[in-house]
């Protein structure tokens, strides 16, 4: 049992949640949550994290000096990034290749000099956007679907697995996670780390600050209840674009139980994501926001594609749960059921930056 724990990206949606799920199941460990506080709302999770015992240091992944003042530890989540597909495409990449890559970096040689564990949150963006473009779908209703027979391996059915190819572009922040991924294993091979690796699908819940780039399920449900403008881009407009939802407890439950084999799991990379089972379209996400939260407004339609998107992405977890015997447990409607009671618990705080 690990009894010092540093989680980056702290104070954000994901790291926050994780930190308090470590704090609760191993109530004698130090938890440190290391943030640099850049992402509007994150400040709102500083009493959480004093409430539930967390420990909060003020700094940045970029930056070395930083990651030393957060002190020891035995077990490192790294759940810092620039999580946005759209960092970098209008200029500016120093940000999300600086987070993404040199943040790595610098933490996993903080990971070497106290010989550590580590758990690296990667994501679905690092498969190529042509060979997802590529995959065999059709309409079916209010969403697109696979078919059976695709034309890439590691597609079916189920969805991407890991075995998809990865040649190609897939965004600043997509080809910086990957690098990290390929840290990750050099740093694990030259110094005797253990370390996981999960390819995240769309990680959702309370506590997420949704906004246009990153965050929809929570910014869908936020237009409704405080009202707004929300538009179907691409594909016609219609809204049938699909990706899987994974549950932010669901994500936890899963972390716990890796850390407790990471003997076993030692070296290996997985989807970690809700899969077929918990998916959505984003006229789907219309309508449970509607039953959710009893409102209803207008959606407009924007027939173009967006850049660097794709209509559908589902992650095949058939090699976690064959591993692991996870899979979530909390489907669309929980999720956002989840996400509108949050809203109504602390409407005004989250006014400001939801509305």
């Amino acid at each position: 049992m690990s009894e010092s724990l540093l989680v980056t990206g702290g104070a954000g949606f994901v790291g926050s949640s994780l930190a308090l799920r470590m704090k609760a199941s191993r109530p004698g460990a130090r938890v440190v949550a290391l943030d640099n506080l850049k992402r509007r709302g994150s400040e709102l999770q500083l009493a959480r994290l004093r409430e539930g015992g967390v420990e909060f240091v003020h700094g940045d992944v970029r930056v070395a000096a930083d990651v030393a003042a957060a002190g020891g530890f035995d077990l490192l989540l790294d759940c810092a990034a620039e999580p946005s597909v759209l960092a970098g495409v209008d200029g500016g990449a120093d940000y999300v290749v600086g987070t993404n890559l040199l943040g790595t970096v610098n933490l996993l040689e903080a990971a070497a000099r106290h010989g550590a564990d580590v758990l690296f949150l990667s994501t679905s963006r690092v498969y190529p956007v042509a060979a997802l473009d590529a995959l065999a779908i059709e309409e079916r209703g209010e969403r697109f679907e696979l078919l059976a027979d695709q034309p890439l391996p590691g597609a079916s059915e189920h969805g991407v697995s890991e075995r998809f190819p990865l040649e190609g572009s897939r965004s600043l922040y997509g080809a910086t996670k990957l690098c990290s991924e390929l840290l990750v294993e050099e740093y694990r091979a030259l110094h005797g780390l253990r370390a996981v690796v999960d390819r995240c699908g769309v990680i959702t819940g309370p506590w997420q600050m949704g906004k246009v780039d990153q965050g929809v399920v929570v910014l869908w449900a936020a237009r409704h209840e405080y009202g707004g403008d929300l538009s179907y881009i691409g594909y016609g407009g219609t809204g049938r674009q699909v990706r899987d939802l994974l549950h932010v407890d669901d994500l936890a439950d899963l972390v716990e139980l890796q850390l407790g084999r990471l003997d076993e799991l030692d070296g290996r990379t997985f989807n970690a994501g809700g899969g077929r089972p918990v998916s959505a379209s984003l006229a789907e996400l219309t309508g449970l926001c509607r039953a959710a939260t009893g409102k209803s407004i207008p959606i407009g339609a924007v027939t173009e594609n967006r850049s660097q998107d794709v209509p559908l992405y589902l992650s095949d977890c058939r090699e976690l749960e064959a591993a692991t015997g996870w899979r979530p447990t909390r489907g669309p409607e929980r999720i956002v059921e989840d996400v509108v009671r949050w809203i109504r618990e602390h409407r005004a705080a989250l006014e400001p930056i939801l509305a």
